[in-house]
Order: structure tokens, then C-alpha cells, then sequence
């Protein structure tokens, strides 16, 4: 399973997006089954707000090709230690709630554009392995 990030997201809808191929490239490519929580999906939807037919077909495409996780609302105490531990970096809510559900499913498998994942451990100390690295 990987955890998938706004980013690859955002860019696999976004034909202009300098990620769009890698992002085409990663979801044709990858068997294993690709996990995410309903603040991506805000967050994409929000950058992706120049159209709304990108954000349907994100929707739309989500609701066929992910799972959604639902626990987030009690991943809150975690979310709020990590946004607590990163404050120094430009960590977000779903970057925190990311970190959580990694922790919770034990699993480590990231696929982002944001350097942060590279930072981020896990409260085991764990590193996490972005699996959309940064060209």
C-alpha cells in the first residue's frame, strides 16, 4: 500500500502541472493499492479550483481508484503532536494527518512532492519512503 499526497494528485490532474507525466507515469505503473484521507482531497480540489471539471474528475477518479480512509477525526491528538513537533517547517494539517495514518496502518510508503516527507518520522522514529521522489 502507499499513502498518496495532494501533490502527485493535484499534478495528475493538472496537464500543466511540471509533475503531470511522472504523475500519469506513477498511477499506470503502480500495482500496489494507493490509500488517502479526505483532506487531500480537499486540498487538491482547492488548488485544482481552476476548474471544476478537474475537480469532479479528481473526485470522481478518487471515489474509484483510492481508498479513503475515514479515521482522521481520531488521528486529532496525533495530528495536533506532529503539527506541535513540525511547527518549524511548513507542515500542514493534511501533511500531519499523512504522518498519522502511516503510523496507524504501519505503513511507510509515501508518494509526495514535498521534501518534508523526507523529514518527517514517524513516532517510532521511522523514515518514511517516497515512492514519487523528486526528480
Amino acid at each position: 500500500m502507499i499513502v498518496l499526497d495532494a501533490g502527485p494528485l493535484i499534478a495528475l490532474f493538472d496537464g500543466s502541472d511540471k509533475h503531470h507525466e511522472r504523475a500519469v507515469a506513477f498511477i499506470r505503473d503502480t500495482p500496489q493499492p494507493l490509500i488517502t484521507h479526505v483532506a487531500v482531497l480537499a486540498e487538491a480540489c482547492w488548488v485544482l479550483d481552476f476548474s471544476v471539471d478537474a475537480q469532479l474528475d479528481c473526485l470522481r477518479w478518487a471515489n474509484q481508484a483510492l481508498r479513503i480512509d475515514d479515521g482522521t477525526a481520531r488521528d486529532l491528538p496525533r495530528i495536533c503532536a506532529i503539527l506541535d513537533k513540525y511547527r518549524d517547517l511548513p507542515a500542514d494539517f493534511a501533511d500531519a494527518a499523512l504522518v498519522a495514518l502511516c503510523e496507524r496502518l504501519n505503513c511507510f510508503d509515501v508518494a509526495s512532492v514535498d521534501r518534508e516527507f523526507t523529514i518527517y518520522r514517524s513516532a517510532s522514529r521511522r523514515a518514511f519512503r517516497n515512492r514519487f521522489p523528486l526528480a
